[in-house]
């Protein structure tokens, strides 16, 4: 299908999109395809192999856990925190899988196996994208009833070997059955100009291809909900984050003091304290494993909530606002960041294994921007220009975590991007829409960038950050 919204913006759980909800979703795939083959009466033998990053940072990315989850039956966008809790539980002191049982007892194959079980290949990379996981089940003979090989490409997007010639097509297809399709930033200010439209509108009519305007309005106010959610959550924690490295929980004490010297939660100087809140408390809350919405990454999650926070507490006029127009500022606001995000989507990558955190932070500091612009006001050129400045300023970041945790430098990463593209918002806005640089060819660059990044920085932890500083 052709990238939407409500694929860019997608819930799921902690810590990362590409390394715990694909691996999920393709665990997910594999046991119902198993189910419906009426093979699982058959299984006494399952094989995971999991390649490249997804083998070097799997355990702090939680990759392991997501896909014995996913193996179950459980889909991430289905799965409650709770549910996770207890069956990752239930394995680590059983030792046992329900596969496919998708949560039922008796409905699945029990299992002998768990995390350990797994087999890593850390620096083998297949050749599709360095994200790679290969499944197989064997009956008791030893014989391979059945095998599959995912890629997790990124923002919690699949891709099946042997399959991607069809997908592309498939892709294809189903964007030339848009009304307003587009590739381009530059197809998209055309569409803009053609029509007289803004650029969240035309997000909007090519969304109105496959849903109502009721449900997409619903589903866009359904995402928002989801991320405030997941600030609650966050702010209610206390302590210091899962994983080894100690990291204290800011986003509780940071509440206090902002309550105590912004009692009322309206003085502007405080904007950007409660922007950085919001940003820290949705990837604390990411780096804890809780329900989060992709945007367009899990590693990326705070920065969208942030910026959007921002647009209804802070931008003129919103002071005076009714629940209905902060409605549709969330609803505008989401759907020009997500016609953003398909340009990134199209022309380059959102996977932080691929092109290292310029594609996952980049990407959503220059559709939060594009957001922010779009709802403030801004002619499709100066929304195109918000986008290209944020991201021409995340040229070249590397994604180094430390000790393979979404926490170092992830999480304040998000709220340094959120503060920027404001910044990028404001300096379009008092522009005019014209300028020297297009965001294609910051997209471009972005995509080139990436592949000449050395594979140490690109979600391995074997470089930066993850090995220049002392883990204990």
């Amino acid at each position: 299908m052709a990238v939407g919204v409500f694929d860019l913006f997608t819930v799921g759980i902690g810590p990362s999109s590409s390394h715990t909800v694909g691996p999920m979703r393709a665990a997910a795939v594999f046991a119902g395809e198993l189910r419906e083959s009426g093979l699982l009466d058959q299984v006494a033998s399952l094989r995971v192999d999991l390649y490249g990053s997804l083998a070097a940072t799997g355990r702090g990315h939680g990759t392991m856990t997501a896909t014995l989850l996913g193996l179950e039956g459980y889909h991430p966008e289905l799965i409650l925190p709770d549910e996770v809790e207890e069956r990752l539980a239930s394995i680590a002191e059983t030792g046992v899988l329900n596969l496919a049982g998708a949560g039922e007892a008796g409905a699945g194959v029990q299992l002998p196996y768990a995390v350990e079980d797994m087999i890593l290949h850390p620096l083998t990379v297949l050749p599709r994208h360095t994200n790679g996981m290969k499944f197989a089940v064997s009956d008791a003979a030893g014989n391979v009833l059945r095998e599959a090989t995912f890629f997790s490409v990124g923002g919690g997007f699949i891709v099946r070997e042997g399959e991607e010639d069809a997908a592309r097509a498939e892709l294809e297809e189903t964007k030339a059955e848009l009304p307003l399709p587009f590739r381009t930033a530059a197809e998209l200010l055309g569409r803009c100009s053609s029509k007289g439209l803004g650029i969240s509108d035309i997000m909007f009519i090519n969304e109105r291809a496959s849903r109502s305007e009721e449900e997409i309005r619903e589903g866009l106010l359904h995402i928002w909900s989801v991320m405030e959610a997941c600030v609650e959550t966050s702010l209610k924690r206390e302590g210091v984050l899962p994983g080894g490295l100690k990291v204290r929980r800011r986003a509780p004490d940071w509440l206090e003091r902002l309550l105590k010297e912004d009692k009322d939660r309206n003085d502007p100087k405080y904007w950007q304290e409660w922007v950085n809140l919001i940003a820290l408390a949705v990837n604390e809350e990411n780096a804890t494993g809780g329900r989060v919405v992709t945007a367009p990454t899990n590693g990326a999650a705070g920065i969208i909530p942030a910026v959007l926070y921002y647009a209804l507490n802070y931008a003129p006029g919103m002071d005076k606002a009714s629940q209905a127009d902060k409605d549709d500022v969330v609803v505008k606001f989401l759907l020009a960041a997500g016609a953003v995000g398909v340009l990134y989507k199209e022309q380059a990558s959102i996977s932080g294994a691929e092109v290292g955190c310029q594609g996952e932070v980049g990407s959503a500091s220059s559709m939060a921007a594009a957001g922010l612009a779009e709802v403030m006001g801004g002619t499709p050129g100066q929304v195109e220009n918000a986008a290209e400045i944020a991201m021409e300023h995340n040229l070249g970041l590397t994604c180094d975590p430390i000790g393979g945790l979404v926490q170092i430098p992830c999480i304040e990463r998000n709220a340094i991007a959120a503060a920027k593209a404001i910044n990028a918002a404001k300096m379009a806005l008092w522009g005019d829409g014209t300028h020297r640089v297009s965001l294609d060819e910051v997209i471009v660059t972005m995509r080139e960038t990436g592949k000449d990044m050395s594979s140490k920085y690109k979600e391995t932890a074997m470089g930066g950050l993850a090995v220049n500083v002392v883990e204990c």
